[in-house]
């Protein structure tokens, strides 16, 4: 045995104890526990105990990220060490040679080129372990150098943060590095660069301020604190209390600020997906094969007393398809993103990457909930602000990816609230159709229940726009219409007959491009074949779309709304009322 059996250690040995006792234990920082390294490196260095995840070398996360932990680091610039000849309680020369002894890396920045999902691609990290990640001249040109780097081989850019912002014994020199590594994160937008930030435990301060917060796509490792000023710096300042969860990975989600929060053993898995669509893999099309819920089938109050109120009615069933049942049926590897940016986190319009039909795309639309639970949490598929200006950010995100927009439009209207109306509804509506508009890349948009209003023209604004046969679409419900005009809802089955609501009307008025067949009882009584004529369509306008030059589609898909309702002429049936009976 290494020290024997008796009691006590004999001093030359004392030393080599020692170390082999740091290798064998850590004490975790969160629960303050003894973690035996074993199990701490094999649960990809979190405390298996607490679940707390501690900062990973640069290697560490090569090993994790890359397939088959294969890897080459690349060589970075280096700058002169002490620009202001810095002293505090040290000087800053040895400080960095402190860092440099403990670490045995040359600055905060390593960056290596690799593969992940057989996609070839470039990592850069902030190095936690290194005057906690701060961002200097050196790191600055590292992150500079590296994006420049996956710019000239055409290759999507990683960037794993873990900070606590600028470094302060390099002032201004220091700030400088937030404008500089933006000009960076540009260039990579500017040449179609996928980005996708990694923020980690810890980012703050001027690293989240610039390069990390301006990611295509925003992944929190879960555990992560993000933020700008640290929670003591803001709780000193405004004299209160923070809620126990500011400024974690969960809060940022729900704030709209990350797509999401991941753990870190499913981080690699999650990228893979995520490049797989951004970078226009090929798939073969997804396998349709869905189950039709089991409902009450009784008559529906109100069916027989128009044709048009009755395609009200089986536009709202409540058996009817959902977006989000859609994409489980039709989308393969489909992500999830979420938020604004700005704001918050809605979930009554959902986004996302997948595959559909085995093209690559972006994918959005609101989602109204099944159950009580879901419905509430979904708000009935009524957006917020934050929704559509999520939905505006995956519209351009299509854009830049020349990867083609699909929407399912399903909703009463735009949410009617308070807080809606202090958050700019009418603006976030508005911007949603003028971003629709604009946009260079295919767009199909799929009218596939209710289409209420400006709710609904906002992600309908496509360069071909469809209807399922039972779907309505109308500037107001017809119960509200009839109470408006006919001064009493009971009219309700007459205002939806004038108001030319059904998918029929539409095509007539060529407001439509196509209306997709439903099964003879409508979508609600068979899910399988409703999914497979709406995914067959959708991909047919796809693919006849992607023939023609991205850099025309805004252009023409103006024209065709500029021409819309020209030269209409349709005969209003005269509908009696109690009024004229007397």
């Amino acid at each position: 045995m290494l020290f024997g059996t008796k009691a006590g250690i004999k001093n030359h040995n004392r030393e080599r104890y020692e170390r082999v006792r740091r290798l064998m234990w850590i004490k975790c920082e969160a629960c303050g526990r003894l973690v035996y390294y074993k199990d701490y490196k094999s649960n990809n260095y979190i405390c298996p105990r607490c679940g707390r995840a501690f900062i990973m070398t640069p290697k560490q996360r090569f090993d994790l990220l890359f397939d088959n932990n294969e890897w080459v680091k690349l060589k970075l610039p280096t700058v002169s060490d002490d620009p202001l000849n810095f002293v505090d309680r040290m000087s800053y020369k040895d400080r960095l040679a402190e860092a440099r002894a403990d670490t045995g890396y040359n600055d905060a920045i390593t960056t290596a080129d690799g593969v992940i999902g057989g996609i070839p691609t470039t990592i850069c990290i902030l190095n936690g372990d290194f005057m906690l990640g701060s961002m200097g001249r050196a790191a600055g040109d590292g992150i500079v150098a590296s994006m420049e780097h996956a710019i000239e081989l055409k290759q999507p850019f990683i960037m794993v943060t873990c900070s606590g912002g600028a470094r302060m014994q390099e002032n201004i020199l220091s700030l400088m590095q937030m404008a500089r590594t933006t000009v960076a994160v540009n260039k990579l937008h500017a040449n179609g660069i996928p980005y996708i930030v990694l923020l980690t435990d810890p980012t703050f301060g001027g690293v989240t301020a610039s390069f990390a917060m301006l990611g295509d796509i925003h992944i929190a490792e879960k555990g992560a604190r993000i933020g700008f000023a640290g929670r003591r710096v803001i709780e000193q300042n405004i004299r209160e209390k923070l809620p126990s969860n500011f400024q974690t990975a969960d809060y940022l989600y729900e704030h709209g600020m990350v797509d999401m929060v991941v753990p870190r053993d499913e981080l690699k898995a999650k990228i893979e997906k995520i490049l797989a669509v951004l970078t226009k893999q090929s798939r073969e099309p997804k396998t349709i094969n869905v189950t039709t819920p089991v409902t009450d089938t009784k008559k529906v109050r109100g069916m027989g007393e128009s044709e048009a109120y009755d395609k009200v009615l089986l536009a709202r069933n409540e058996n009817r398809p959902h977006f989000l049942d859609y994409i489980n049926g039709i989308v393969d590897d489909w992500t999830y993103l979420a938020g604004d940016r700005l704001f918050g986190e809605d979930p009554a319009m959902c986004g996302g990457l997948g595959f559909w039909r085995g093209i690559p795309a972006v994918i959005i639309g609101q989602e109204k909930g099944r159950t009580i639970e879901t419905r509430q949490f979904h708000r009935f598929g009524m957006p917020n602000p934050e929704g559509y200006r999520k939905a505006q950010r995956l519209m351009r995100l299509a854009e830049k990816f020349k990867l083609p927009l699909i929407s399912l439009f399903d909703t009463a209207g735009a949410f009617a609230g308070g807080a809606a109306e202090e958050r700019g509804q009418s603006q976030a509506v508005a911007s949603s159709i003028a971003t629709g508009l604009s946009i260079n890349t295919p767009y199909v948009a799929v009218n596939v229940g209710e289409g209420g209003s400006g709710g609904a023209i906002a992600i309908g604004t496509g360069d071909r726009v469809l209807m399922l046969e039972n779907s309505i679409y109308s500037v107001i419900a017809p119960e509200s219409c009839a109470s408006i005009l006919w001064k009493d809802n009971k009219y309700k089955a007459e205002a939806a007959e004038a108001m030319k609501l059904t998918a029929r009307d539409m095509a007539d008025l060529n407001v439509i491009d196509q209306i997709i067949n439903e099964p003879a009882g409508g979508a609600h009584t068979d899910w399988q074949t409703t999914m497979e004529l709406l995914a067959n369509a959708v991909a047919e306008h796809v693919l006849d779309l992607q023939k023609q030059p991205a850099e025309e589609m805004s252009r023409r898909r103006a024209e065709k709304f500029i021409a819309m309702t020209r030269d209409v002429e349709i005969y209003q049936p005269e509908h009696k009322t109690e009024e004229h009976e007397h």
